[in-house]
Order: structure tokens, then C-alpha cells, then sequence
């Protein structure tokens, strides 16, 4: 298999993980994305019948309507039940680096509305400080040079994303090098600025649970949980807001697997997951950091 065939299974897996948060009837916010591409395929192949779809950018709804199901407008769908979507980053804190696309300030809009915010990535999304990926900052045409002075300022460099006009008609600054240790305080500082629209920084709204696909050394399904007592999820780790529940779905599925391996080959108590035909397959356990 090829590393391309490796990262597509790897985005597949974490997308078919994210159905266990997508209840029947519901309203389903989606963003965009390779990932969340294929969110949208896994959920039309899984059957499950949603009220209706909201995009956060103009690029998914013809791929859910391909798949049948109804795309309705923000305005008019109310708060919407859950929202899956990607990032180009992720810390341990499930603050986000979102934009690379450009439809940042409708991904914040969409995920504001929203009662939940579940963020699908692979594993090479994950840092322990947040600006690596160039940060994105939506501003309105004729504020670009001032926003631009003042980011310089803050000890950034900015770029123009060239050839590029957003959703809503605004350019970008793509951002190196910014201080993000506090991409809290950084996201209020940045949305202060006259002419910022919005800025890629989630932090202020971070992701309510962040499902993250691993490579495995061997074909199977890795279980791996956010604390002890946690481990009861399967194909991806997840980072979750304390408190929040996670859907019944999740444990049935982990016992079929724990069944289906004590019929194959005894399962070792010395390994926290199980491979395809029984093989146990190691886990890294503890917290995500």
C-alpha cells in the first residue's frame, strides 16, 4: 500500500468514526475538505437519514446533494445539532488552525451555530503549539496593508494568498511565524483589528471533541481514549470536552470487535486494541500532548 493509499484509508477511518456522532433527523452542519469528503460518502453508505445539511462553504453542497440529501441555508435551519469538519491543526487543548481552504469565517459562523463541533483530522495535524500552518486571516480588501502593518507588528509575516477572493469577496493574509502560545488572546487581539473579518484561530470556540486517525503497524482498529477508562472508541484517538457524553454506538461496536477476536484468537490483556482476525495491536495509552 502507498503512503497516498495510507493517509486516504486513514481519512476514511476517521470519517466512518465521526457517524457515531450523527443521530437520526438531526441537523448536520459539514465543512470542507478531502476528509470531510469523505464523511459525506461514509454517510450516504451508511444509511443514516439526516432533516437537512448545512455547508460552511459552496463546495460541499453538490456533494451531498449528490449523495440525496437536502442542503438547507444557516438562516433558515436554526442551531444546528453537530458539525463535522477538518482543521489544519489541532494542540491538546482541541483549539484549531482552520482557513487553508479560505472559508474560514463561514466554518466560524457554522460552528457557532452549532450544539456540537466534532473536527476529523490524521495524525499529521496534530502540534504541540498551534502555528506551524501558516495562520489565515480573512480581511476586507482595502484594510490589507494596515491589517498587514499591524500583524508585523505583532511579530508576524504576512502574505497575500494571491488569486484568491473568498465566499464572501475578501482576500486573505496567510500568517508565518506568529506567536500562538495564547491563541486565545491572539484570536481576540487579531479580531480586533479594523478590517479583519475573521481570523483561522479556534480557540475561543474550540472543538468540542477532536477525532484523530492513526497509522497502524498492522491492519486493524486502534483503540485509544482520552483518560483511563476512556478506551472505548475505535480507529482514531479523540480528545473531548470533560463532561461530554459519548453515544452508546461506540461501545456496541467496540464489543462486536472484542467478540469477533475472542472467536478468531484470545485476546492479550497486555494490548488495549484488536486487529482484524483477532491480531492485538498496541496502543500508546494515556492523554493526548
Amino acid at each position: 500500500m502507498t503512503s497516498s493509499d495510507q493517509a486516504l484509508r486513514q481519512k476514511q477511518r476517521v470519517a466512518e468514526a465521526a457517524l457515531a456522532w450523527v443521530s437520526s433527523d438531526c441537523v448536520l452542519g459539514v465543512g470542507t475538505g478531502s476528509t470531510v469528503n469523505c464523511f459525506i460518502d461514509a454517510l450516504a453508505e451508511n444509511g443514516t437519514r439526516i432533516a437537512a445539511a448545512v455547508s460552511s462553504c459552496e463546495a460541499s453542497p453538490e456533494r451531498l446533494q449528490s449523495h440525496g440529501f437536502h442542503v438547507r441555508e444557516l438562516n433558515l435551519a436554526g442551531t444546528l445539532d453537530v458539525y463535522i469538519d477538518g482543521a489544519d491543526e489541532f494542540d491538546s487543548h482541541r483549539r484549531l488552525i482552520k482557513g487553508g481552504g479560505g472559508a474560514l469565517t463561514r466554518e466560524k459562523i457554522v460552528a457557532a451555530a452549532s450544539r456540537k463541533f466534532v473536527c476529523i483530522v490524521d495524525q499529521s495535524k496534530k502540534v504541540s503549539v498551534l502555528g506551524k500552518f501558516p495562520l489565515p486571516i480573512e480581511v476586507i480588501p482595502m484594510a490589507r496593508s494596515y491589517v498587514a502593518r499591524q500583524l508585523v507588528v505583532m511579530g508576524g509575516q504576512p502574505e497575500l494568498r494571491e488569486d484568491f477572493v473568498t465566499d464572501n469577496g475578501n482576500v486573505i493574509l496567510d500568517v508565518h511565524n506568529m506567536d500562538l502560545v495564547d491563541p486565545v488572546a491572539a484570536e481576540k487581539h487579531i479580531n480586533n483589528l479594523a478590517g479583519v473579518v475573521s481570523c483561522g484561530l479556534f480557540a475561543i470556540r474550540p472543538a468540542d471533541i477532536v477525532l484523530m486517525a492513526t497509522p497502524l503497524r498492522r491492519p486493524g482498529i486502534l483503540v485509544e481514549g482520552h483518560q483511563a477508562g476512556d478506551r472505548d472508541f475505535y480507529g482514531c484517538s479523540f480528545l473531548h470536552r470533560a463532561g461530554m457524553q459519548r453515544p452508546g454506538l461506540v461501545r456496541v461496536v467496540l464489543l462486536i470487535v472484542v467478540v469477533r477476536s475472542k472467536i478468531g484468537r484470545q485476546l492479550k490483556p497486555e494490548f488495549g486494541g484488536v486487529g482484524i482476525g483477532g491480531e492485538p495491536v498496541a496502543v500508546e495509552k494515556g492523554r493526548l500532548e
